[in-house]
């Protein structure tokens, strides 16, 4: 089992964002909306708090109790999540004079602190926020603070809890790594061992347990997706999986024989299927770009549907699902069934009613390139 750390989602558009820098500092993340957060908290070895649209000062804005996570995990607050700490423990959290969006300098009133290691005193962050943190009473240490507010960054005494009310993860925070990483490693004690290397072992040992002697079949789209998860499940358990692709007349020019041809020499079982007149036909007429995707979606199910029949005793269909998708489906808004629509192939699992295998659902799609790069 990999070290850890959880995101609480407050609805940043910088969320994601967060993951991913930390998935570069080699360590595993999850994020998970405020409102639906694991029951089980113990494999997590820190917790980050995301920023958002909201002020804290609202009656409706999403909120945790910050209590509950500090003094038992290592705690960063980041924006709405440090504004977030610093109400709950008696801070004030007030509108700005002017919204403050853009860039900033740090004034480092604490350079020996282990979250600001290393850090240059007078370093570029990015501030997106329209409340403040105007005071904080006696249990807070400030870190930081800019030519236009006092408090950039604090740290609660005696706690590995801390607040940064600029943005690390983005890129114009020019030592936003090194800030994440002394968090990461100083503050949480991970060790950085989610690699490429050690996800393909894993995933392969996994897949290979879940799924032992069944049969497993998959749509590829030539995409990258699709195919470092064939990869991976013929790696798993080969000759059980069955890959089907698809000539559905919309391809690009020789697209279909090069694809055939780049797998078949992977070693993996593909199953070619030319049915580009069945999509022209069921296309004719049709103008509305919605209505042609739907007509796409349609023939598309009806003719992997009937290639799947064909060979017996399936009991899996794989899906190139990646990460985004899944948060998404469960995000701080609620579940998009745009994207669940598109990423279950249009309803194709409940009319096959085959069980689902996804072996991409942890990976962003940089990280999934990476894999495939991996996998060679």
């Amino acid at each position: 089992m990999h070290q850890s750390l959880l995101i609480v989602d407050f609805g940043s558009q910088f969320t994601q964002l967060i993951a991913r820098r930390i998935r570069e500092l080699n360590v595993y993340c999850e994020i998970h909306p405020f409102n639906n957060l694991p029951k089980d908290l113990s494999s997590f070895k820190g917790v980050i708090l995301s920023g958002g649209p909201s002020s804290v000062r609202d009656t409706d804005a999403p909120k945790i109790d910050t209590s509950k996570f500090r003094n038992k995990f290592p705690l960063l607050g980041i924006c709405y999540g440090a504004q977030l700490l610093a109400n709950q423990m008696g801070g004030e959290v007030s509108p700005s004079n002017k919204r403050e969006y853009g860039r900033a300098h740090l004034q480092i009133s604490n350079n020996e602190n282990v979250l600001l290691k290393n850090v240059a005193t007078a370093s570029q962050v990015w501030m997106s926020h329209a409340d403040t943190i105007t005071s904080l009473n006696g249990e807070f240490e400030v870190l930081a603070g800019t030519e236009d507010i006092p408090v950039a960054a604090f740290q609660v005494k005696n706690e590995t809890t801390f607040g940064l009310q600029f943005h690390p993860e983005v890129a114009h925070t020019l030592e936003g790594h090194n800030i994440l990483k002394n968090f990461v490693y100083d503050v949480c004690g991970c060790d950085g061992d989610w690699t490429p290397g050690s996800f393909i072992d894993e995933t392969v040992a996994s897949l290979q347990e879940k799924l032992g002697n069944d049969k497993v079949i998959l749509g590829l789209s030539g995409g990258v997706d699709s195919g470092v998860a064939s990869v991976l499940l013929h790696k798993a358990i080969g000759k059980n999986l069955y890959c089907i692709f698809i000539d559905n007349g919309l391809l690009r020019k020789n697209e279909f024989e090069q694809v055939l041809d780049a797998y078949k020499h992977m070693g993996l079982q593909i199953i070619g299927v030319d049915a580009k007149q069945k999509f022209y036909d069921d296309l004719k007429g049709i103008s509305d770009p919605e209505k042609k995707r739907k007509s796409i979606g349609k023939v598309f199910i009806d003719v992997f549907d009937e290639e799947a029949h064909k060979i017996e005793d399936v009991k899996w269909l794989a899906q190139g699902t990646i990460y985004p998708d899944i948060i998404e489906s469960v995000s701080v808004k609620g579940p998009s069934a745009t994207i669940k629509s598109h990423h279950n192939v249009g309803g194709l699992p409940e009319r096959m009613k085959l069980k689902i295998v996804e072996p991409l659902n942890a990976l962003f799609k940089d990280e999934v390139r990476r894999i495939g790069t991996a996998l060679g």
